[in-house]
């Protein structure tokens, strides 16, 4: 399989996922601004919609958009337990936070990447995604993982689009079962081999 990928973007999920569960993988590192590949090709011929993450099957397959990603991977070794099994009411929890995730931290985070928008606009964004970081902090203060005691694919998810406050000085002192968090899902081998690998490149 290749993952290919942008550093401080959405593909680190996928990219911890494949090392946490032990799979074999080649990375291909994306530029953003110009759309190729670390070894020349136009990324828009492997995703046309030309953004990470994108997960090339050994067969030649293509599979895009995060959430979709992750738990196919997961699925390649239920054993992990990175995702519960398919039709059962963790699963379809799982998938709950994979939406929230998606569309309220992962997209409201986003857009304070546009240096077009006004700063009182920005603002109207920040407020917004600092209630959904409010409903995360009382959701993680009472338990390790979003969905209990155990690490998901969901997890990895979180992890990567909270990282990107950082880019956004954004200071999580606020929410401290969010940094208590963080510091957990750091110190997982997986992820500081991923952030390594990503670093390194």
């Amino acid at each position: 399989m290749k993952l290919y990928y942008a550093p401080d973007t959405c593909s680190l999920s996928p990219h911890i996922v494949l090392r946490e569960l032990a799979l074999t993988f080649e990375l291909v590192k994306v530029d953003n601004g110009s759309k190729r590949t670390a070894d020349g090709r136009n990324f828009r011929l492997i995703n046309p919609k030309g953004y990470v993450a994108a997960l090339e099957l050994d067969d030649g397959k293509i599979l895009t958009e995060g959430p979709a990603i992750v738990q196919y991977l997961a699925d390649l070794k239920p054993e992990s337990r990175l995702a519960p099994p398919a039709k059962s009411w963790e699963r379809v929890r799982l998938q709950e936070w994979l939406n929230f995730i998606t569309s309220e931290i992962h997209a409201g985070s986003a857009l304070l990447f546009n240096k077009a928008l006004p700063d009182d606009v920005l603002a109207i964004f920040r407020e917004k995604l600092f209630r959904r970081f409010d409903y995360l902090q009382t959701t993680l203060d009472e338990k390790a993982y979003l969905l209990g005691a155990s690490f998901s694919v969901a997890d990895a998810y979180l992890f990567t689009v909270l990282g990107w406050c950082k880019l956004f000085n954004i200071e999580l002192d606020r929410w401290p079962a969010l940094v208590a968090y963080r510091a957990r899902i750091s110190a997982r081998p997986a992820v500081q081999a991923a952030l390594l690998a990503e670093a390194s490149q």
